[in-house]
């Protein structure tokens, strides 16, 4: 494997964001905070290795899916939990279901990583290692936002500090 071709399976994303890793942590695990950043997904983690993580479409997300002609799966995104060390770092597979060429992707790995700082900000940074799936390699990039697929990790990411310092999502 070249290094040309690890960049391109390879997309990290850090963003420094002023909360304490454990609001960080909580807004990344828990289905109340995910409800309200980024594509609004309702996560669910077993957070223990093996555990299994699910994400459910919120009725708005369905709403404008749906609105576009794009059925939604009861389960848009799935994976297991390989490494959970609260409030520090989450490792996860990651499948998405939106499409059937998504779904016949093989799972990923997601690693989110949270370094406490100086002056009370934390460095999050997420890791997506994607051989094999170039259309959820396209997708997360950000690629497709102008065909209506959304700004990817870096947009959530993003989405997700600006709710986490001055309370209020993108949409809010």
């Amino acid at each position: 494997m070249t290094a040309n071709d690890v960049a391109s399976t390879t997309q990290v994303y850090r963003v420094y964001i002023k909360a304490t890793p454990q609001a960080i942590w909580d807004a990344i695990t828990k289905p109340e905070w995910t409800a309200r950043y980024g594509y609004t997904g309702l996560v669910d983690y077993e957070l223990r290795p093996g555990g299994a993580y699910k994400v459910y479409p919120t009725e708005p997300f369905k709403a404008v899916s749906e609105a576009q002609g794009y059925p939604v799966p009861e389960v848009i995104i799935d994976g297991e939990v390989l490494e959970a060390d609260p409030p520090r770092k989450l490792v996860t597979t990651f499948r998405m279901y939106l499409d059937p060429a998504l779904a016949a992707e093989p799972y990923t790995r997601i690693t989110h990583e949270i370094h406490e700082g100086a002056d009370g900000v934390c460095a999050l940074t997420l890791t997506h290692e994607l051989e094999g799936s170039p259309t959820l390699a396209n997708i997360v990039r950000g690629s497709l936002e102008p065909g209506g697929a959304g700004g990817g990790h870096a947009w959530v990411l993003s989405d997700l500090k600006s709710l986490l310092e001055i309370g209020k999502a993108f949409a809010e």
